[in-house]
């Protein structure tokens, strides 16, 4: 079963490699991964696609929380959430009339033209997976040059808590290690 795992983790260096490691070391692979800063630069947010069963997925979720560095863990499988997934690619255009058909294209997915050369176009695109490789489908026949994808990022739909709100004072180290004990 597909899960989306947020993390919400201390920005300091080695979080990511110590979240990997521990995955890696218990057989999961990540299918889609993603890593950006927050509302506050104390914190970063880890976003990744696993697959594997509800009871493997929760002593997962439950050895992250053992982790200092990471003050909350959600995974999105039993919420109502949204997630978006961002995409570049250069798809090959031989003809005028090719690219008048791809820019139609791009119209309907509402993506956007960024680059355009004289044999290909930049196409940036964002949404759900299934709009993304509907899209991949579609522009294939063109001739897909080269391609890109940030991978998945999600957050929960209605008010959420933020980081301070949970752990207390996001500059005293204390509360993540009490947090993480809890």
């Amino acid at each position: 079963m597909r899960h989306i795992i947020s993390a919400l983790v201390m920005n300091q260096p080695g979080v990511l490699a110590h979240i990997s490691g521990m995955m890696a070391s218990r057989a999961f692979n990540i299918d889609s991964l993603a890593v950006g800063p927050t509302e506050n630069d104390l914190y970063s947010r880890m976003t990744f696609v696993v697959n594997g069963s509800p009871q493997a997925l929760n002593q997962v979720r439950k050895q992250l929380e053992k982790i200092v560095t990471i003050v909350k863990v959600v995974d999105y499988l039993d919420e109502e959430h949204v997630e978006r997934d961002l995409m570049l690619i250069k798809v090959r255009t031989e003809s005028t009339l090719q690219r008048s058909e791809l820019k139609e294209l791009v119209d309907i997915f509402r993506g956007s033209i960024v680059d355009v050369s004289p044999d290909h176009v930049m196409i940036e695109l964002s949404g759900q997976e299934r709009k993304i490789e509907a899209f991949i489908l579609a522009v294939k026949p063109f001739g897909i040059i080269e391609m890109v994808r940030t991978g998945r990022i999600a957050l929960a739909r209605g008010n959420s808590m933020s980081a301070e709100s949970e752990v207390g004072d996001p500059t005293h180290a204390a509360d993540y290690k009490e947090h993480a004990a809890s």
